[in-house]
């Protein structure tokens, strides 16, 4: 295999720190050729000096210029979508829609695009497909459950018509098996301790809502083409089964590995073959058991928001995810209860007017009125 020229967005953040492990773990098959960042200056120059890219983007034009002066030698821009330019492949670990820009170019040069994204797909979805149809344009997806899919489907000759349903499998998050009473009045910090997995408190609060596993349903929707009536979504806290599919015949293929983000990174990197180095191998003699529970749709009303949402298409995913975000941060600031964060979500929903987006534009407008809406809920 020829050498493959990466490009990290967001190589300053968790994925983008995992993204260059897996690269330095095969120096003979891949090499980095550029990073972006936002802000984080240091972190990114620390990172050329050892990595010695081709080009690297810094979008904050504050921290341009020292950035520039520290990397004699190498390109450093501001425009993240820049990074396409020096690839074959492209992972996306920027968090929000400065990420979109990369999405849409990386398809529209016809590379390979590892997603790690969210809102490219959720919220802009309409907008990127056209774009996954240009000749060599590979979106390979980089989140546990959406890769699992990607690998389950690829035991079919004909997924289009031999795909039953998919099952995207959710750690249940902090609170799994707790009622929605005896939640009002736990406390922030409980809401950040993810039994499996360490993310951004963001996220983590997302996880403890079902509102993370409610957007990757409707990314799972936007990825493969398949309705929402036909996912489903089980409770699993070991995190061993990332997601399965089931076929017409019956069958559920299932893929499993113990939780590891540097397997779809890597997957992602090497489709369509494989990496030569194993993250997250099983241990047999010690792995016991797998337990599987139906969603506890009560409790956690995120999930069916989200679903509601998505099958209301066009405007609604960007207006819900940019709604979630603004009430999130409320919740985090202390600023209103666990349980508020569903009842705030479904009055911003109730009151969204859904448009279908034909531009870029289109997307952030119904972004903005989302964040708008929860803002005024928040503020009665």
């Amino acid at each position: 295999m020829t050498q493959k020229r990466v490009a990290i967005a967001g190589s300053s953040g968790s994925i983008g720190t995992q993204t260059i492990e897996v690269v330095l773990a095969e120096p003979h098959n891949y090499r980095v050729t550029a990073l972006a960042v936002g802000s984080s200056a240091d972190v990114v120059i620390a990172q050329a000096k050892q990595l010695q890219p081709e080009l690297v983007v810094v979008t904050d034009e504050a921290e341009l210029h020292r950035v520039a002066a520290a990397l004699p030698g190498v390109e450093v821009t501001h425009q993240l979508s820049d990074i396409v330019d020096v690839a074959d492949v492209v992972i996306n670990g920027v968090v929000g829609f400065a990420g979109l820009s990369v999405t849409l170019e990386t398809l529209r040069q016809g590379r390979t695009l590892g997603l790690a994204n969210k809102e490219s797909l959720i919220a802009a979805g309409p907008i990127v497909q056209p774009l996954r149809s240009v000749p060599g344009a590979q979106l390979v997806p980089v989140d546990s459950e959406h890769c699992a899919i990607h690998q389950c489907l690829r035991s079919s000759g004909r997924p289009e018509s031999e795909v039953s349903r998919l099952v995207l499998t959710a750690s249940g998050g902090p609170f799994r098996g707790r009622s929605r009473e005896s939640l009002a009045s736990v406390t922030v910090e409980e809401a950040l301790q993810h039994p499996t997995w360490k993310m951004g408190p963001k996220v983590t609060i997302d996880s403890s809502t079902l509102m993370n596993k409610g957007l990757e349903v409707i990314e799972a929707h936007e990825l493969f083409n398949v309705s929402f009536d036909q996912i489903d979504v089980v409770v699993h806290p070991q995190s061993v089964v990332h997601s399965m599919v089931e076929f017409t015949d019956g069958s559920t293929i299932a893929q499993m590995s113990l939780p590891d983000m540097r397997l779809p990174i890597g997957y992602a990197l090497g489709y369509p073959h494989r990496i030569n180095t194993a993250y997250g191998r099983i241990d047999w003699s010690t792995l016991t058991h797998l337990d599987f529970e139906a969603p506890d749709r009560n409790t956690f009303q995120c999930l069916d928001l989200a679903y509601a949402a998505g099958r209301a298409g066009g405007t609604a995913p960007a207006a819900l995810s940019a709604a979630n975000e603004v009430i999130v941060e409320a919740f985090l600031a202390g600023r209103l209860v666990w349980t508020d964060i569903a009842v705030y979500l479904s009055s911003v929903m109730a009151r969204f007017n859904v448009t279908q987006p034909h531009t870029v534009e289109d997307v952030l407008e119904a972004d903005a009125i989302g964040r708008r809406l929860a803002t005024e809920e928040l503020s009665k």
